[in-house]
């Protein structure tokens, strides 16, 4: 099992359990310096450099003196609308720094899209060869042939809230197989039976039981297929 998005940064805690690689995710310059460190203490882990839309990081054009050969992945990066008052045009900005480092660097990209997904995709319609992964995919069944429609290898992150969420079960229906990767997002969205608990990536286990239950297929083969997926995106 691979866990593709976790802040290893924010918590202590038993990090492996049964997982073959974790990806981890940053949000900020701070956490971007610090997964990199943690990544070469650890073999297992892999790490991003971004800026998260909510952060108040004045750092974004230091980023690019992060990137090495360890590094797997910009972002999380995006647009996030969710609250009553927010930077758009600071949010534009630092989205489009990175998704030019994304584009020269030939890294994919971790999306953070929240009440902006429609936005998110207007913007990268206008780059050319950049590819990666909606993270925590909160845009329904309408949104999933556009993402697939901007090129290249797009993928859907799902999370353990897919274990309490009706209508995410019915999203995973119609996200077709190879493009579809799990993550915790510990510490937060931790999946049934743990919901309430502090989340950590052995729990992903949780959300590859449930896709082997919505898809009707045995967990060695879900394992199998949903692996790939991010095996073949963050070049594992």
């Amino acid at each position: 099992m691979i866990d593709t998005h976790a802040h290893l940064d924010k918590i202590l805690c038993d990090t492996r359990g049964g997982i073959d690689k974790i990806i981890l995710a940053s949000s900020d310059y701070s956490s971007s310096e610090t997964n990199i460190k943690l990544a070469e203490k650890h073999d297992f882990l892999l790490p991003s450099i971004g800026i998260h839309p909510q952060s108040s990081s004045q750092e974004i054009n230091k980023l690019k003196s992060l990137i090495t050969k360890k590094v797997v992945a910009i972002g999380e990066c995006g647009l996030d609308y969710s609250e009553d008052i927010f930077d758009e045009k600071n949010q534009i900005k630092n989205f489009r720094i990175q998704i030019e480092l994304s584009q020269k660097y030939k890294l994919p990209l971790i999306i953070h899209a929240r009440k902006a997904v429609d936005e998110v995709i207007e913007i990268l319609k206008e780059y050319k060869k950049v590819f990666g992964v909606f993270h925590c995919y909160a845009g329904g069944n309408k949104r999933i042939k556009k993402i697939i429609n901007l090129g290249l290898n797009w993928y859907f992150g799902i999370d353990g809230n897919l274990t309490y969420e009706d209508g995410l079960v019915d999203v995973v229906k119609n996200i077709p197989k190879d493009r579809l990767i799990l993550e915790t997002d510990c510490p937060y969205l931790t999946p049934l039976p743990f919901r309430g608990q502090e989340n950590k990536p052995a729990y992903v286990e949780y959300v590859y039981q449930k896709v082997a239950q919505i898809w009707e297929t045995g967990f060695e083969e879900t394992e199998k297929i949903v692996d790939g997926n991010a095996k073949k995106l963050f070049r594992i």
